[in-house]
């Protein structure tokens, strides 16, 4: 009998689902956990980065854990789509969002 096995998702395709589906994702980044919203994922100066709203990250103090993070998706180490959603983009209509030069992805 025939069994499929299909390949694990690339963080890549982590990424996109995670901001599509406007869901939480769980990063190691750093050698650090963290907890974050996924918001803007695209090129910037060559580099493909991931834009997020950190909640939280082990062994940093409450206000240090909390805001805005950029990362280099090369440089992260593991990345989960989490079953627990967040309501979409903390961009105030006054606000401009990072400037990227390309946008692969962007939380609405």
């Amino acid at each position: 009998m025939l069994h499929l096995v299909y390949p694990p998702q690339s963080v890549e395709a982590r990424i996109r689902q995670a901001i599509a589906q406007k869901r939480l994702v769980e990063v190691a980044y750093k050698g650090r956990a963290r907890l974050a919203e996924p918001h803007d994922y695209g090129k910037q100066h060559g580099i493909d980065r991931l834009l997020v709203f950190q909640l939280k990250c082990a062994s940093s103090s409450a206000r240090e854990a909390i805001g805005w993070r950029l990362f280099d998706v090369a440089k992260i180490e593991s990345l989960e789509v989490l079953e627990k959603p967040f309501k979409g983009s903390r961009r105030k209509s006054d606000q401009d969002h990072h400037k990227w030069d390309v946008l692969y992805a962007r939380v609405d």
